[in-house]
């Protein structure tokens, strides 16, 4: 009975975030609903230490790790945007390619942008005014710029590209002790993959729609808070432009491998004895980049801000709600993780196959699709199976950096089903339906990385990480 009061439980979640209802709402319910349907009577008579001392602790567990990297990551996206950078990078990026190469224009300039540490969703705000005039003077039918978008923010630059600074490459540095550069060959063929049969598929769909005579269509109403994403100032010269984005890799990179490395911390464990540095720099890491970044940003324009402190404070709300929605769902993990039922489900999933890459791949695309988001469903996973795929990898002689990057390629499978906040959201800012565009982003963002996931885990199971 508790095995399936889990399984109802998470198909009600599904069910309702799907009619768009608040996550923070749905996960402490669905979490109270799974205790109940259980039949266990310990556990519900505990019901309310189960909310503050299970889900509640968790869920400020995990705001206490990754908040930074929220905060930092959509202030930075916001500066981005309102200082004229992303517009900048992504009209060069026209001219050079032009309106021909309408969708790899699209799919390019989004994965810049997102490589370079701007959110996924500030781009899809900054980057449809651009696809939206790109596909009209191509004639390319307006049902496929989501998939462009998609696959330029959801891809390969969310969870493949070694030094991304997505929080779904972050999320497995603490478990695991990697860093955002963890397996950095099997993530550049990966990327490689769903970059050229992303966008091959886009290419012959839209080849398709001209020999069927179908052109650019009539516009629908668009999201209204489109104008939120490209509140810019004006153009920043290309070249400035892109320093902010260098320097999160490059910072990233020197800490990384040069000076974290050659420091000694081990006086840091005298001051914090709970404190594991190997698997903390990682992140300290990405948090300075994220900083040298935004300050480089605030710098360039220092004199030429319309309202500095209007677009610091945008952003930093704009933090808010992503990290309490992953945060939320990382409290129900935990409370489905102590029901008697889990250890079932955890027994099946870990069985599922002696290669724990394989076993890993399947509970982080079970779980993303479930929560409909590629961070949720793996901090779930990580926090509840994390250690037990650690101490199988060891025993396999499988390197965390694997284990690190297969994590995030297949938390970035099933996180785009048709419930997924991202996709709804995406949708309603290009416009259109799920009738009409999600086919395509379902090839995008599902198919075609469940392509690249296959080859990096047999790459990773014969040759191991590199």
């Amino acid at each position: 009975m508790g095995t399936l009061a889990i399984i109802i439980s998470l198909a009600l979640l599904m069910f309702f975030a799907y009619r768009g209802v608040s996550v923070l709402i749905l996960a402490p319910i669905m979490a109270a609903v799974a205790i109940l349907l259980s039949g266990d009577m310990i556990y519900m008579i505990y019901m309310m230490p189960q909310y503050t001392e299970t889900f509640m602790a968790a869920l400020g567990g995990y705001i206490l790790k990754f908040f930074p990297i929220f905060l930092l990551g959509a202030l930075f996206g916001q500066l981005m945007v309102d200082s004229g950078s992303a517009s900048s990078i992504s009209n060069w990026i026209m001219e050079k390619l032009g309106h021909k190469r309408a969708i790899l224009t699209v799919v390019l300039a989004c994965g810049v942008l997102t490589y370079g540490g701007v959110s996924l969703f500030v781009v899809a705000f900054a980057i449809y005014p651009i696809a939206k005039s790109m596909f009209q003077a191509a004639n390319i039918p307006k049902r496929l710029i989501p998939g462009a978008i998609a696959l330029g923010s959801f891809t390969f630059t969310m969870t493949a590209l070694p030094g991304t600074p997505s929080i779904q490459n972050a999320i497995p540095i603490p478990f695991f002790g990697t860093n955002v550069f963890a397996a950095p060959g099997i993530g550049m063929i990966a990327a490689l993959i769903m970059f050229a049969l992303g966008c091959m598929w886009l290419q012959s769909r839209a080849n398709k729609a001209h020999k069927n005579g179908e052109g650019y269509g009539v516009d629908t109403q668009e999201s209204e808070h489109l104008q939120d994403g490209v509140t810019s100032q004006g153009q920043m010269p290309v070249f400035l432009a892109f320093l902010p984005l260098l320097l999160v890799i490059g910072v990233n990179a020197l800490f990384t491998y040069i000076l974290f490395p050659n420091m000694d911390l081990s006086a840091l464990q005298a001051m914090y004895p709970k404190l594991d540095p190997a698997k903390q720099t990682g992140l300290w890491a990405l948090v300075i980049a994220l900083v040298v970044a935004c300050l480089s940003l605030i710098l360039l324009r220092l004199g030429k801000w319309n309202n500095l402190k209007e677009t610091v404070n945008k952003g930093a709300l704009g933090s808010m709600l992503p990290i309490f929605n992953t945060a939320s769902e990382v409290g129900y993990g935990a409370v489905i993780a102590s029901l008697a039922g889990f250890v079932i489900i955890r027994d099946m999933v870990l069985n599922v196959s002696s290669n724990p890459l394989i076993s890993e791949a399947i509970a982080m695309n079970i779980l993303a699709g479930i929560t409909g988001s590629s961070s949720g469903g793996m901090s779930i996973a990580l926090s509840t199976l994390g250690a037990d795929y650690l101490a199988m990898a060891n025993a396999a002689g499988i390197s965390p950096e694997l284990l690190h990057r297969i994590a995030a390629l297949a938390a970035g499978c099933l996180d785009t089903l048709p419930h997924s906040g991202a996709i709804i959201t995406l949708l309603s800012i290009c416009g259109m339906t799920h009738k009409q565009s999600y086919g395509n982003i379902v090839m995008c963002t599902v198919l075609i990385p469940m392509i690249a996931l296959t080859v990096a885990i047999t790459l990773g199971t014969l040759f191991g990480s590199f």
